[in-house]
């Protein structure tokens, strides 16, 4: 009940905090508003293609007049080689206009892009906690690619037909108020059309960009636990699944869609209706004598010209209503806050020894479920410290916010007495390094994954990490050596020989505050020999510390913490707890009693 209700208060937090369509679309434009300089200069040229395109009907006008009065060929003529000036003119305006706004599109959009990203990169683990990568990854294509479609074709359209409209109504007032009057008649009506259908599909759409970002978090954790899926035989269940993501998504932009389809035919209906009201109307003016056949031909012109950016407008309105949902969702990305933040005084952290000192801290990843509960202890410099416990007991927990991957709740962390609060988070992170249970390569090359430790790292560097990890013989076996390539984050490499590159690249960082989660858990005994050397190299003179299962890996540490149920519930070296024969000593027993009791066989 209570995950209930915190879920719909969520919601309806996440409804009240939307940005409205004009606020969304004033961030769009922003972005465009950076280049000013070409975009006056755009805006001009397109002032210019109006201006031309207004001229065609009023020198067709002219022609007509010219023609039906018998007047002389050196007039018509003359209206003639304006016809070509002003082609020339409309096509140099028009493909410069274009030109500039198509440049000034792409770097709105890379601006954009980069922000996204780069802001992603600066937001806490919790974010990431609450956000499916599925999710993350269609904000990043799906969303921009939508907005990328409103940079690249959208405004262009549309600022081009804005400028077109004011200017041929200009014209049009200037050559007769009544007919432009009789014009706009029709033009308040697609307004009206408009506005009704941005209250009708901008929702449906936006809606559609959600349940989008929901299928493709879905397509991504399925394949990623693809081997899962086949061995408990839930491909059926996946695709049934999946089929009804799929619908989802199918029927609201289907709903999103149909409403934004039927403003080009309605569109169409309302311009035609238009040139049939000049007509009639124009038609009795003309036969009464109150204006000439060529004031209404070329009105009837002005009209189309005037319809047809009206009708480009409607043509990518759907793609706009697309656009703004898409850049809402990238919005809101872009409006989160770190929750792990430097203070504005906060210093570089000292070169550290490596003195840890945890005092009365306490930690929840969600407020009122607290994980940890007033754990104190002391790291000694270079000392090895080794964290063991059952599952889920806060051994992961005590890692995460001596990083600073999570802020405590209260109690105080130090290192060489700088409380880590008070430090810059990155002065601290570059002084640490870490090795996972599961080995994560980047794709590209060996030398290049070394080298990710440390900017400014040498080869010879990265080679002699390599050996002292037990890495440098398998990998100058690969065909290109330390330029051998991995692919997808090296599964042409085996499981152990992935870890000993991520040891390798530890040792680059020249860390001095060592962490080992589970580093040799998923490896064969020998691999795991291989590994633990390139491990004793690697801690050579730095504060470590172990988490582990395999209480073999931790029973040399010169102090092991016993957690159970967020509490340190036991401390003292291997010897010290077996003998106090607590929880340690059980869980050690419960592992190795096949081997002692082998031990303590009589021998003959």
């Amino acid at each position: 009940m209570t995950d209930v209700s915190v879920g719909s208060e969520k919601e309806s937090k996440e409804k009240r905090e939307s940005p409205t369509m004009i606020t969304t679309t004033r961030r769009l434009l922003s972005y465009l508003m950076i280049y000013r300089l070409r975009l006056t200069i755009a805006v001009i040229m397109m002032i210019g293609f109006s201006i031309a395109l207004g001229m065609l009907p009023v020198l067709m006008g002219m022609a007509t007049d010219t023609i039906t009065s018998h007047g002389q060929i050196a007039n018509l003529q003359l209206v003639i080689f304006w016809f070509v000036i002003d082609a020339a003119v409309l096509w140099i305006c028009g493909f410069t206009a274009q030109k500039l706004l198509s440049d000034i599109s792409q770097d709105a959009l890379k601006n954009l892009r980069t922000d996204l990203f780069n802001h992603m990169q600066s937001l806490s683990l919790s974010f990431f906690d609450r956000q499916p990568i599925g999710e993350l990854m269609s904000r990043v294509s799906s969303d921009t690619d939508v907005i990328d479609q409103f940079y690249s074709n959208g405004i262009q359209q549309v600022l081009q037909s804005v400028t077109t409209i004011i200017v041929l109504t200009t014209v049009m007032i200037l050559l007769n108020p009544f007919l432009t009057m009789l014009i706009y008649i029709a033009v308040f009506g697609m307004i009206a059309l408009s506005a009704t259908i941005a209250r009708i599909s901008g929702p449906a759409f936006e809606k559609m960009q959600e349940n989008l970002g929901e299928l493709n978090g879905f397509v991504e954790e399925r394949l990623y636990g693809h081997k899962v899926t086949i061995a408990y035989r839930q491909e059926n269940s996946t695709s049934k699944r999946f089929s009804e993501l799929s619908e989802k998504v199918a029927s609201i932009g289907g709903k999103a869609e149909f409403v934004a389809l039927i403003s080009m035919p309605a569109a169409t209906i309302i311009a035609n209706l238009q040139i049939v009201l000049l007509l009639i109307v124009g038609g009795i003016m003309v036969i009464e004598g109150d204006i000439q056949l060529g004031e209404l031909v070329a009105f009837l012109g002005l009209s189309a010209s005037i319809s047809s950016p009206l009708s480009q407008i409607f043509s990518v309105y759907e793609l706009i209503i697309g656009a703004i949902a898409g850049a809402s969702r990238v919005f809101q990305i872009l409006d989160e806050k770190p929750e792990v933040a430097d203070r504005p005084d906060a210093k570089l952290m000292p070169q550290i020894t490596g003195d840890v000192r945890f005092e009365n801290v306490d930690f929840s990843y969600i407020p009122g479920r607290t994980v940890l509960r007033k754990n104190s202890f002391r790291a000694l410099p270079g000392r090895v410290f080794g964290l063991c416990g059952p599952t889920g007991a806060g051994k992961s927990t005590i890692i995460n916010i001596l990083t600073r991957y999570y802020d405590i709740d209260g109690g105080k962390i130090t290192i060489d007495d700088d409380n880590i609060r008070e430090v810059q988070q990155d002065s601290l992170r570059s002084q640490i390094a870490q090795v996972l249970q599961e080995p994560f390569l980047f794709s590209g090359t060996i030398i290049e994954n070394l080298r990710y430790a440390r900017e400014g790292a040498t080869d010879m560097e990265c080679m002699d990490a390599a050996r002292r990890a037990g890495a440098y013989n398998f990998i100058m076996a690969q065909p290109d050596g330390f330029n051998a390539c991995l692919n997808d984050g090296g599964v042409n490499l085996s499981q152990g020989q992935r870890q000993m590159i991520t040891i390798a690249r530890a040792m680059v960082a020249k860390p001095r505050l060592l962490i080992l989660d589970e580093a040799t858990s998923n490896v064969d005994t020998r691999t795991e020999k291989l590994i633990q050397a390139g491990l004793l190299h690697l801690q050579e003179g730095k504060t470590s510390f172990i988490i582990a299962h395999r209480l073999s890996t931790i029973k040399h540490a010169d102090c092991i913490l016993y957690i159970n149920k967020g509490e340190i519930a036991e401390q003292g070296t291997h010897d010290e707890l077996m003998a106090s024969k607590g929880s340690y000593y059980r869980l050690y027993m419960s592992q190795f009693r096949g081997k002692v009791i082998e031990n303590l066989k009589p021998i003959g």
